[in-house]
């Protein structure tokens, strides 16, 4: 069960023909579990890949264009709630796209857009399909779970571009990041519940997703990135964060790249604090909203264009002006944080958590998504109300994983006799190999 900006919590199904065209299945729910349907939206088109992008690493820039937009209600409350928004914001030849009092009728398909008539009803939902203009394809191996079995089977994503978080934006952002990917119907994680009932659903029987139990914030333990992760503005990062519940206080790393494969280090920033005691999300069901002060941070340069760039910043603004070096952490906290690097100390943000297990039982912690446009969630009402890509608890005790990450680069000597960096393989990105998607 997906959640947008918003909040909006949808689940998707998507099928791409090899003449272009494609049907996409967008299914809206009233409950963070996707287990109370509200509308269902089947949108038609024609996509066409063009090149690999020039913004985003990885990814491939695509055009797409809707023939068809349809919409089914799932109950009278959701068709009355939908007609409202489009009769009320919508333009001339949308305010009687359903009558007053018109009653709900079970597997009724309304047309809200049609490039034949030239009709567009769908702003009001917020609805918008950018997300195709930005594709990537991920393929990897997963192993075997069953102790009898040996070997491992292929596992394709579908990454599509990222939602922006402010929604009179949506309409018109193009995505420099991604959402969650899609898995594929034949080649997909294991177990995935979900992901049979989805692809089985159609847009008169929406999937209506397995019960599960809420679990209580415990944030206590050390929570790591799952993979290499993409943001908005072209950022490449994992973080890895320790969280102590007896005084609550937390310390972060946050691990930059100039690559999506997480392979080329640009630098790396540390920072601690502490947090408030959580309450329940009144926005969010079954989120919990904490605010979280930064007191204390550090920086690490691990590329020589961010040095030049660190020691090129103002006198005052970073760290001590002219001192840096590769490899060579500083302490940023005196100059109250680092004017390059958008940090500014003490800083406070107000946040939004989630805790769930997977289908293996694993812990999993959802952070707030961060605001598209750069921007911090300083303030109560920039709270977020979706998520990034979740972290996933460390099986290894906290004092020991960390160890393990501080030593991601070890020094070397190369042939002069002066220290070099040596990337060490990242223990979550192990089988991980990238395809990019060629249509013709």
């Amino acid at each position: 069960c997906e959640v947008r900006p918003g909040p909006e919590f949808l689940t998707r199904s998507y099928l791409f023909y090899t003449n272009r065209l494609f049907k996409a299945l967008q299914f809206y729910y009233w409950d963070p579990s996707c287990r109370d349907p509200s509308y269902s939206l089947v949108i038609k088109g024609k996509l066409r890949l063009r090149q690999a992008s020039w913004i985003t690493r990885g990814a491939t820039e695509a055009d797409y264009h809707l023939h068809k937009v349809g919409i089914v209600f799932h109950s009278q409350k959701a068709m009355q709630e939908v007609a409202s928004w489009i009769n009320q914001t919508s333009g001339e030849g949308c305010r009687g796209f359903l009558p007053p009092g018109r009653s709900w009728a079970p597997g009724a398909l309304y047309e809200v857009l049609s490039a034949k008539t030239e009709r567009d009803c769908t702003a009001a939902l917020g609805f918008a399909m950018h997300e195709l203009s930005l594709v990537r394809v991920e393929r990897h191996f997963q192993p075997l779970l069953q102790p009898q079995q040996s070997g491992s089977r292929l596992v394709e994503e579908l990454y599509l571009g990222d939602i922006h978080t402010d929604w009179g934006e949506r309409l018109h952002y193009r995505p420099t990041g991604y959402q969650r990917p899609l898995q594929s119907a034949l080649h997909h994680v294991h177990p995935c519940p979900a992901c049979g009932i989805i692809s089985r659903a159609d847009e008169h029987h929406p999937p209506v997703l397995p019960a599960r139990a809420a679990l209580p914030m415990q944030l206590s333990g050390s929570w790591v990135s799952t993979h290499c992760e993409v943001r908005p503005a072209v950022l490449f990062l994992t973080r890895y964060f320790t969280f102590h519940g007896n005084n609550h206080t937390w310390e972060g790393h946050y691990y930059h790249y100039s690559d999506p494969l997480c392979r080329q280090p640009t630098f790396t920033i540390y920072a601690s604090g502490h947090y408030s005691q959580g309450i329940p999300s009144s926005k969010v069901r079954g989120g919990t909203e904490l605010a979280f002060k930064v007191t204390q941070a550090r920086v690490t340069p691990m590329d020589q264009v961010t040095v030049v760039m660190l020691n090129s910043s103002e006198p005052g603004s970073c760290g001590l002006a002219g001192s840096w070096s590769a490899g060579v952490e500083q302490d940023i906290t005196p100059t109250n944080g680092c004017l390059a690097l958008g940090i500014k100390l003490p800083h406070t943000e107000y946040e939004l958590f989630k805790t769930e297990q997977d289908t293996q039982e694993r812990s999993l912690l959802y952070i707030g998504e961060r605001p598209t446009d750069g921007s911090s969630p300083d303030s109560p009402d920039k709270r977020p109300t979706s998520y990034q890509a979740p972290l996933m608890q460390c099986a290894a005790a906290s004092e020991e994983f960390s160890n393990y990450i501080s030593l991601k680069y070890v020094g070397r000597k190369d042939a002069n006799g002066i220290e070099a960096l040596k990337p060490l393989p990242v223990a979550f990105l192990l089988f991980i190999a990238l395809l990019f998607l060629r249509w013709d």
